[in-house]
């Protein structure tokens, strides 16, 4: 498994960036993560990191090399993050809860699949085409899929997130089968909300991510002006070219059992606890619990 990858991160017009985002890799798979911590609630930061986190431990004790049901995993370890943002909350004893929006996505065996929830977005972009991209979960986007008008709705009013009282909405999407030079590429809204998606897509297709992801950013940037959002973008090619040096990651020479992270294994908060191995195993025999049952209904 051969891909490039370019990850940037710039502070916006905010007192702070509340984004997150890092990948993980086995011989044979690959996990690809973002969180846009929310505005208006306490501890976006942790939310987001606690949403990458679980992520990563999930993909850690589940990729052997592989992901044996991709889609149940992706939902589970969605919904675990989800509860370990809830337990945070509930141990610090907080009014309101930390918020977060994910976008997460797998790649292995040639194919890609994704989970998302709220506005941080995933691309697919082939041969300087939207091959698809995820629909956001916010009023916006709803009406406008519609075809009503949205120029009333404030586009960043989400009806869905990580850490809310609600059990989250979420998106599973794919098998998309890869083919080489396919670009993927995650990014928070302060991304499309300055930059248009046949922008995105024309910059992503004409260069080398390590050219075309820094200038999308730096366009985003000077858009927003002084209140610019933060900006985010993690983005992926599949079977670089060897002549991409620089960003060009390859599974090949790796043991089976080994595992590479970006994500941060620690919490920033000393009071909340790591995954311990006896609650990500109990995680874990849920996932294939229900990998069970989807298997049980679809041979009934």
């Amino acid at each position: 498994m051969k891909f490039s990858v370019y990850q940037i991160s710039r502070q916006g017009g905010r007192e702070r960036n509340e984004d997150r985002m890092g990948y993980a890799y086995t011989r044979e798979s690959g996990l690809f993560v973002l969180a846009d911590g929310m505005g208006g609630h306490p501890e976006g930061a942790m939310a987001a990191q606690l949403a990458l986190q679980t992520l990563s431990a999930y993909f850690q004790k589940a990729a052997n090399p592989t992901v044996r049901e991709v889609p149940e995993f992706l939902s589970s370890a969605l919904m675990a993050a989800h509860h370990q943002i809830i337990r945070y909350a509930a141990e610090k004893g907080m009014l309101d809860t930390p918020r977060t929006t994910l976008v997460a996505a797998v790649m292995e065996r040639g194919h890609i699949h994704w989970v998302h929830c709220g506005d941080s977005r995933l691309y697919v972009v082939r041969d300087g085409e939207l091959l698809t991209r995820t629909r956001d979960h916010s009023y916006m986007e709803q009406q406008a899929h519609l075809g009503r008008n949205t120029e009333h709705i404030n586009r960043n009013i989400l009806f869905t997130c990580l850490g809310s009282p609600a059990k989250p909405v979420y998106d599973l999407s794919g098998p998309v089968q890869l083919m080489q030079g396919d670009r993927v590429l995650l990014c928070s809204d302060g991304l499309w909300g300055t930059v248009e998606d046949d922008e995105i897509v024309n910059e992503l297709s004409s260069r080398p991510l390590e050219q075309a992801v820094p200038d999308l950013v730096e366009t985003a940037l000077r858009r927003g002006g002084q209140r610019c959002d933060n900006v985010t973008v993690l983005a992926m090619e599949w079977e670089t070219a060897d002549e991409y040096q620089t960003t060009r990651v390859s599974t090949e020479d790796i043991e089976d059992g080994v595992f590479a992270s970006t994500i941060q294994s620690g919490v920033p908060d000393p009071t909340v606890e790591d995954l311990d191995d006896a609650a990500i195993e109990k995680s874990i025999a849920e996932i294939n619990a229900a990998i069970a049952r989807t298997a049980a209904a679809r041979n009934a």
